[in-house]
């Protein structure tokens, strides 16, 4: 038996608009688009996936789910978020060496720094 993650369903109120933000912000392509639902993949054969499904109610809290990136320049690609609409955000976090920031919806995403190197 196997199982094959095929994407991550985000609820949005404007799927359309939210799904093309994150094609942007990914440089991933559109696979699927209605009044409904949009969806995104790095390459049009290549998953997982963001699957944007409308749902009317607001989000009302912190996410429960969330995902990290790790660029190889932290300070640019956060610069570069932020010319894209993503705003730093503070749920809590402290002093810490990724960056939190929210999508245009609010939905909460991680900018990580470098990784360290293993020590022997």
């Amino acid at each position: 038996m196997t199982l094959q993650w095929e994407q991550v369903i985000v609820h949005s109120a404007d799927p359309a608009a939210l799904g093309q933000w994150w094609a942007d912000a990914l440089g991933w392509v559109v696979v699927h688009s209605s009044d409904d639902e949009f969806e995104i993949r790095p390459a049009s054969d290549r998953m997982p996936g963001l699957d944007f499904v409308r749902l009317e109610e607001a989000k009302q809290s912190k996410s429960r789910l969330h995902l990290d990136f790790r660029p190889d320049d932290q300070a640019a690609e956060v610069a570069r978020l932020e010319a894209l609409g993503a705003k730093r955000v503070d749920i809590g976090q402290g002093d810490q060496s990724w960056i939190v920031m929210a999508d245009p919806e609010g939905n909460e995403f991680c900018v990580l720094g470098q990784l360290r190197p293993e020590s022997a």
